[in-house]
């Protein structure tokens, strides 16, 4: 697909089964059961500033299927900004330390472009349905490229600050009566979310509770050390 400037959208990310509300982001990396499924889009759910208006041809897919992975390049549509600042506050550093725009996975940019590896589930005319998607439905893609192992992997590369403050998944302690609340399919992404420990990373306190939107639910929790425990959910 050639990117050209333009207000057009051609090909849009729909979620599937994203645990969580419509409009919500997976993180696409922790909660692999993030399904998405990439088409044309349409009308209403143009979500601006994709592709210019091109002639697809599905031919543009052969072979696709072959692959397990692809990579997606595709725009923070919705991250809106007046202007570009060189250097942000990256969460996981508790918001109070500056890091280079560039060094970090801000979606604040001077070129809005993210990139996700994501998992090939199936590849149908110019439809491709994947799992592993970190983007908010209506996500426009620009560009879709095959994930290459032998060239794209790089086991011993560096964490760099990113895992400075961060000792990895916490182990979740879900009570029966409380994982019942939520859908059985939507319980392993609630679950793989929380083990990501999604606190203010410069908040460490046993006492206290934390509370996060998980679609149309409130997910209470408290967290000591390396064990996360549900105390509460409610609507």
């Amino acid at each position: 697909l050639q990117l050209r400037a333009g207000l057009a959208e051609e090909l849009q990310l729909h979620l599937l089964e994203l645990p969580g509300a419509e409009g919500e982001v997976a993180r696409g990396d922790l909660v692999a059961e993030a399904l998405a499924h990439l088409a044309h889009a349409e009308g209403e759910l143009a979500a601006g500033g994709a592709l210019d208006v091109l002639e697809v041809d599905e031919n543009a897919l052969r072979g696709l299927e072959d692959f397990t992975h692809i990579w997606l390049i595709w725009g923070f549509s919705e991250a809106k900004t007046d202007g570009f600042s060189p250097t942000v506050r990256p969460p996981r550093l508790g918001g109070n330390v500056r890091k280079g725009v560039f060094a970090t996975r801000s979606p604040f940019r001077p070129n809005s472009l993210g990139l996700s590896v994501v998992k090939l589930v199936s590849v149908d005319g110019f439809s491709i349905t994947v799992t592993g998607a970190d983007l908010m439905n209506g996500t426009p893609i620009y560009d879709i490229k095959p994930y290459l192992p032998y060239a794209d992997s790089v086991p011993d590369a560096s964490n760099g600050w990113s895992l400075a403050e961060h000792n990895g998944r916490l182990a979740v302690e879900f009570p029966m009566e409380l994982s019942e609340i939520i859908p059985a399919d939507k319980r392993q992404g609630l679950t793989e979310t929380l083990a990501q420990d999604p606190r203010p990373q410069y908040q460490n306190f046993p006492e206290r509770v934390y509370t996060m939107a998980f679609g149309e639910w409130q997910v209470s929790f408290t967290v000591d050390g390396e064990q996360l425990t549900v105390i509460k959910i409610t609507k």
